[in-house]
């Protein structure tokens, strides 16, 4: 039988990681890392096909084995960093006094990307009137004179009739020009954000599709016949004929791919992500196996691109520590690898014999108490969380960051006596000023995000990770945990990604008709760009306020999806698995309800409040998969067990039982229904009619016999 495996690929700004995936179990394989090639005639797709080459070799793969083949990039997010882009012009279009409004708001000035880098721009505007092939070409025309290298089209409803945009972005294309346009990148009113993204799409557009095209030509020479997919700011993938359309949402792919591996590898329900490097650590949450996005900013203005909402710090395994007047004052922000030193705890102990502290500055613009270990060969090494971490023997044996504890205390000594603490109690402080950065971060997130602390993990992946997760959650008191291979957990997360696309619509009091069309549009849209139909699953949202509707489609590039990779374990193991999860004995804990592939736990638990003078008690919900893995996690619910046939009047019931009816209006509650391993979210809704109709859509087809549970979580 001939192997079949998924290749990862992380492309950094120094070295590109790859992954070697075995599909059936997914299990690593192989890992290597290779310099990352921007100098290359091919540019960075060298670097990525010269890790192939060797991935496959070393393992005797064929190229025919690889099923499934994705990267992830920073160049968009570098482009925009650095000011690489494209000079844009923009048509904007419009007739009549919305036409006069339309002139002003497509508009839209030099954006700023980084200290004297703009974004150029330039702008002309065609009424509907003087909308001809002639006057479209002119136009292109003096854009070209003026050095213009994309075209961008908006119009004022262009998403409701993009017939012109589309026929500026054609009459572009046929004169070799690049273009792009407002409905391309965004399905939302709003003219002014819609054509700032647009323009932002257009920027990076040329040196995107360059990219993608080079990388894709490799890929399909070294005899890879599955399609090369790219990672997304969302924490999918998407076909390189999509990246040629909005290269855009390649941006903050990096984290995405942290994100990715988190959901895929580790099979997060809820949780916070942290990701720590050697200089910086991203941290984003995950909620009911879905990860938190927001609207991205570019040059401090709103776009409609909706990235992980990424939360990074200057603090990580390699930040350098500052010492003044015999205190420590601070960790970070600069870290060993920006001063050009190595960590001292991976060095060999003997020689910080007799070494001595020393200060200096990492940058000319540094101050200059940041501090060394000076060898009395001459040599420096960096102090860092991680030499903390080893030091107090915190790291486990098999993490990346594992170095030597006797090193550390010994290269700890110089500034312990300069402070007057022991070499434990150095580390220990040093821990404590890096990981409170960490807490403060995490306690905004579980506020901002109406966490509970009750159901709240803390994974962490990336090679600095052990030097400061573990030591977080046991300053939060909450659970930490190490991603298994977390130095590579981003490049398996794009192995692992699932193609994912989301479509947000404008409308004004949404009917069920209206809901079904745009989940509709979602699952046709996640199919276009490389999804196989029979994988596709949609999650709905409808935020009465601003009038949005925004469904979330996923799935993935190959049929088979339940493959087998995690062994199920007995009734007694998964319940185990819950009661540890809801911190309580075994023994209060029961079954409620299963499918063929989930059981429904629950237990009832007591919580104090009002000054702990009175007691409540709560239903604590756990759904498992027969693996043991936690899927969904509530504090406060309720579980119904039926069969398909009976399961839209219960649900009605269930949820008009629940109904709140409170200042802001009805509230309905958040609902979950399992059937088979499928975990069907009908939460974010706002009136009955549409849950109704979104539970009989996803439950048409299904036999009338097959068990369901429904899950309704208390407010």
């Amino acid at each position: 039988m001939k192997k079949q495996v998924r290749v990862g690929i992380d492309v950094g700004g120094t070295f590109t990681d790859v992954v070697v995936i075995d599909h059936s179990t997914r299990e690593v394989i192989s890992q290597l890392k290779v310099p990352t090639t921007h100098d290359s005639t091919e540019g960075v797709a060298a670097g990525i096909i010269d890790a192939i080459n060797r991935a496959l070799s070393e393992l005797g793969i064929l190229p025919e084995e690889v099923v499934f083949i994705a990267h992830s990039t920073t160049q968009a997010t570098n482009a925009l960093l650095e000011g690489d882009v494209a000079k844009v012009g923009i048509i904007g279009l419009g007739s009549g006094l919305e036409g006069l409004k339309a002139k002003i708001d497509t508009n839209i000035p030099a954006i700023e990307l980084a200290p004297n880098r703009f974004l150029n721009i330039e702008h002309a505007f065609l009424s509907d009137q003087n909308l001809t092939e002639k006057t479209i070409i002119d136009q292109i025309i003096s854009f070209q004179k003026k050095g213009v290298e994309v075209i961008v089209s908006s119009e004022a409803f262009g998403v409701d009739k993009p017939e012109n945009e589309s026929l500026i972005s054609k009459k572009a294309q046929e004169m070799g020009i690049f273009a792009t346009s407002g409905h391309e990148v965004s399905s939302l009113y709003g003219l002014r954000i819609r054509t700032r993204t647009a323009v932002i799409n257009g920027a990076i557009l040329p040196k995107m599709i360059h990219t993608a095209t080079m990388t894709d030509e490799c890929v399909k020479r070294a005899g890879i016949t599955a399609p090369l997919m790219i990672m997304r700011s969302d924490g999918g993938v998407m076909s390189v004929e999509e990246v040629h359309r909005r290269p855009i949402m390649t941006m903050l792919s990096g984290p995405a791919a942290g994100i990715a591996g988190a959901l895929m590898h580790e099979r997060v329900s809820d949780g916070i992500f942290i990701e720590v490097g050697g200089t910086s650590a991203d941290i984003s949450v995950i909620r009911d196996g879905q990860p938190q996005t927001k609207a991205a900013k570019v040059g401090g203005h709103r776009t409609y691109l909706n990235t992980l909402d990424v939360r990074t710090l200057a603090i990580a395994g390699g930040s350098m520590i500052r010492e003044s007047g015999g205190k420590i004052v601070d960790v970070g922000s600069r870290s060993a690898h920006i001063a050009g030193l190595h960590y001292a705890c991976f060095q060999k102990t003997e020689i910080f014999e007799n070494a001595r502290l020393v200060h200096l500055r990492p940058t000319e613009k540094d101050a200059d108490d940041y501090i060394a270990i000076e060898t009395i060969s001459g040599q420096r090494f960096s102090l860092t969380p991680t030499c903390a971490a080893n030091l107090l023997g915190i790291i486990p044996d098999t993490a990346f960051a594992k170095g030597n504890a006797e090193t550390a205390k010994l290269a700890f000594k110089p500034l312990a006596d300069k402070i007057g603490k022991t070499v434990e109690e150095t580390a220990q402080e040093i821990l404590e000023i890096s990981c409170r950065k960490v807490a403060k971060q995490l306690d905004e997130l579980i506020e901002e995000y109406h966490l509970d602390r009750n159901t709240v993990e803390l994974i962490g992946g990336g090679g600095g990770a052990a030097s400061l997760v573990l030591f977080t959650g046991k300053l939060m008191n909450l659970p930490a945990r190490l991603a298994k291979k977390a130095e590579v957990i981003s490049t398996i997360g794009v192995a692992l990604a699932m193609v994912r696309d989301t479509i947000e619509r404008n409308i004004v009091e949404p009917t069920p008709e209206d809901i079904l069309s745009v989940r509709k549009e979602a699952a046709e849209a996640v199919i276009k760009i490389g999804a196989v139909p029979e994988t596709v699953e949609v999650q709905v949202e409808v935020d009465t306020r601003r009038n949005l509707v925004r469904a979330t489609a996923f799935g993935t590039t190959e049929l088979k999806r339940n493959d087998g990779s995690s062994k199920s374990i007995t009734l007694d193991g998964c319940k185990a698995a819950a009661a540890h999860s809801m911190q309580t004995d075994i023994d209060t804990v029961y079954l409620l309800g299963e499918t063929a592939s989930l059981y429904a736990f629950v237990a009832e638990k007591e919580f104090k409040s009002l000054f702990e003078l009175f007691k409540n008690k709560q239903k604590a919900v756990r759904i498992i998969d027969k693996t043991g893995v936690v899927r969904l996690q509530r504090s406060n619910a309720v579980v119904y067990s039926c069969q398909i046939a009976e399961a839209l009047d219960l649900l009605e019931k269930v949820i008009n039982d629940l109904t709140d009816f409170g200042d802001a209006g009805r509230s309905l509650p958040d609902i979950h229904l399992l059937v088979g391993s499928r975990i069907i979210n009908l939460s974010g809704l706002a009136e009955l009619e549409q849950a109704i109709a979104l539970a009989r859509t996803e439950l048409e087809n299904m036999p009338n016999d097959a068990p369901i549970v429904i899950v309704a979580s208390i407010k």
